[in-house]
């Protein structure tokens, strides 16, 4: 699912050259995300994350319609493959973590965090095989994960926490779900993972977590993220994404066996697997979401989280220069909303 750097940026960098060419379309759209023509559905995306299964039932329930927004809705089997949409012009709207956003304004794109889905606390996982205590312990063994997803992201943090590098460990770049599978089979010596591959990650016997997002609180906020272009062309319709998102976290507290069963069908996994995913995912309140657009010097403020993963991208090469993150975030949305969840 949730995938990122050397692929956003890399994409990022050939819709520029794209956009350089002259290619045009019906509806103007621009590198890093698009803005679809005024008054045409929002093409908006998500892919499995149990912050961003709310948009399902949205859908499902007519949420959107309720507020008077045109959505189209698009679900995205690889987390990968909605952060190359939204980079090429071909999504209005994208879920998808900070650290992938930061990676894609590094590579050129012009785009705006407008919502605070979640925090990851505990979701995203490396999981170990029998015999493996700690992140020590990985030294020289074969770990799996997605090159470039916060998962990644995850195993490098933790293996500097641990006082080890990227070069300590025998990395196996896999997509996620193939990652998550070659661990279950005996195949990898570890793997970094996100719910709901976690769950398969997990069924293999003596299987554990030993590093989360806990671990590092703040480090992997989840949003709905703009072209920079659309937020401005079409402020009403972003708006009214936004109250429909808060309206939907409503209707999840007040129905939450439906609206589980609605999130647990799109996820693929039972309900009890999906709800054992809430202590993992903290949905933000709209007071939370406030806080975060507030700058502040501390890891719920987004400003300086952003800060925080650009030096982290340096040191680790995975970008090769700090980001401008001007116009990064944009709070006016969250503080206009006159939905209160």
């Amino acid at each position: 699912m949730r995938l990122r750097l050397h692929a956003s940026v890399a994409v990022v960098t050939l819709a520029l050259l794209a956009a350089a060419c002259g290619g045009s379309s019906s509806s103007s759209s621009s590198p890093g995300g698009g803005s679809s023509s005024s008054g045409s559905a929002i093409r908006l995306g998500f892919s499995a994350w149990p912050g961003w299964f709310p948009w399902q039932v949205a859908d499902e329930k007519g949420l959107f319609a309720k507020h008077g927004v045109n959505v189209k809705l698009t679900y995205f089997e690889s987390y990968t493959d909605s952060l190359n949409a939204l980079a090429a012009g071909n999504l209005d709207a994208n879920s998808q973590t900070l650290d992938d956003t930061v990676s894609s304004v590094a590579g050129g794109a012009k785009q705006t965090v407008v919502l605070t889905n979640d925090n990851s606390t505990g979701n995203d996982q490396i999981i170990v095989g029998p015999g493996i205590n700690s992140i020590a312990d990985l030294k020289g063994k074969k770990v799996g994960a997605e090159q470039g997803t916060v998962d990644h992201y995850l195993l490098l943090l933790a293996l500097k926490k641990a006082g080890l590098t990227a070069a300590d460990v025998d990395f196996q770049p896999l997509e996620t779900g193939a990652a998550a599978a070659a661990f279950a089979s005996g195949r990898l010596d570890a793997v970094g993972a996100f719910a709901p591959f976690t769950t398969q990650a997990l069924a293999r016997s003596g299987a554990k977590a030993i590093a989360t997002s806990a671990d590092f609180p703040g480090a992997i906020p989840d949003h709905l993220v703009m072209g920079r272009d659309f937020v401005n062309s079409r402020p009403d319709d972003v708006q009214k994404l936004i109250d429909t998102w808060f309206d939907t976290v409503s209707y999840i507290k007040a129905n939450p066996a439906e609206a589980s069963a609605i999130m647990a069908k799109k996820a693929g996994v039972s309900v009890a697997a999906y709800q054992s995913y809430d202590k993992g995912t903290t949905i933000f309140t709209l007071d939370d979401n406030v806080t975060a657009f507030t700058p502040g010097t501390s890891t719920k403020n987004l400003d300086f989280e952003a800060g925080e993963i650009s030096k982290f991208l340096l040191s680790a090469k995975l970008i090769d220069k700090a980001p401008d993150l001007t116009g990064l975030f944009d709070p006016k949305f969250v503080k206009a909303t006159t939905v209160k969840p």
